[in-house]
């Protein structure tokens, strides 16, 4: 419970080996929430937490990037309703910056 009487949530956000060395090579960060919790959220206090990451996975206005798909479980968000998606409690989230090349 928050100090407002609000519930909060910890999610856990893993991060794509990519990632991990601009958030000091954690692989997950846990973080807490106010439920309910979205996409958005979590993208934002990922930001807070560690700005680097915050950077390669969202752009100056703060929408996703193109190459960067955030999984809320099982499920992308960009299937689902992009930041706006809901992280229920107790599902991990993932964020994965696409491998491309040739």
């Amino acid at each position: 419970m928050r100090e407002d009487g609000g519930t909060a949530l910890t999610v856990v956000v893993h991060l794509a080996a990519a990632l991990r060395p601009h958030a000091g090579g954690a692989a997950n960060v846990e973080l807490d929430l106010p439920d309910p919790v979205t996409v958005g959220a979590v993208l934002r206090a990922l930001a807070a937490a560690h700005p680097a990451v915050g950077r390669r996975v969202q752009d100056e206005a703060g929408a996703l990037r193109r190459h960067v798909n955030v999984f809320v479980g099982a499920d992308n968000a960009r299937d689902l309703d992009g930041t706006e998606s809901v992280v229920p409690a107790g599902v991990e989230v993932s964020v994965l910056p696409a491998v491309s090349g040739g």
